[in-house]
């Protein structure tokens, strides 16, 4: 009985190290694509085809919405390793519709690059202009599947699959949460920079 206990423990050691090793890969792929977006956002600005504009200030609500959903998720997990299954819920709920009110604001941001003039494609785009809707467009895109993620982890948790033991989902979950927060911040701080 002892060496199964043994054999489910390294098992279970294995699979959260392959998962995470999986995940800080995707990671990393996705920093290169932004690393490469924001170095061609530099290059084109640097070039005098970029246009300067002001960063809507929806963009600073974003970001509150986003470091507040970290807390709440990290929140979410600290209760897991509690046991305090009505807490993860709820905690992965609040995450969840932070989620949503920062991909409305960013909409709203969108909205109102596009009523001062500064397009995505057309005649009147700039390459300045497109990046910056490509820049944050694909943070959105990113968002959006942690989003759906999210809800995965959110069902898990109603059925109270996450405990003290059993919560890899939910810290992966998180991990990726927190790369997005930190992800967003890097682009805001760059783009008001190179405006």
């Amino acid at each position: 009985m002892d060496n199964e206990s043994n054999d489910l423990k390294l098992n279970k050691g294995l699979r959260e190290r392959t998962a995470k090793l999986l995940l800080y890969v995707s990671i990393g792929s996705i920093v290169m694509a932004f690393a490469g977006l924001t170095s061609a956002y530099v290059v084109t600005k640097g070039g005098g085809t970029g246009l300067s504009f002001d960063l809507p200030a929806v963009f600073y609500y974003s970001t509150a919405i986003i470091l507040i959903s970290s807390l709440t998720i990290n929140i979410a997990l600290v209760a897991a390793r509690k046991n305090n299954f009505q807490q993860i819920t709820l905690w992965l709920v609040v995450t969840f519709a932070l989620g949503i009110a920062f991909m409305i604001t960013q909409y709203s941001a969108w909205s109102e690059l596009y009523q001062n003039k500064i397009y995505f494609a057309g005649r009147q785009s700039n390459a300045a202009g497109s990046f910056l809707y490509v820049i944050t467009g694909l943070h959105l895109a990113h968002l959006a599947g942690g989003l759906l993620y999210l809800i995965g982890v959110i069902v898990r948790s109603s059925k109270q699959q996450f405990d003290a033991q059993n919560h890899l989902k939910l810290k992966l979950c998180a991990i990726y949460w927190h790369f997005l927060d930190i992800l967003w911040i890097y682009l805001f701080v760059f783009l008001l920079n190179f405006k």
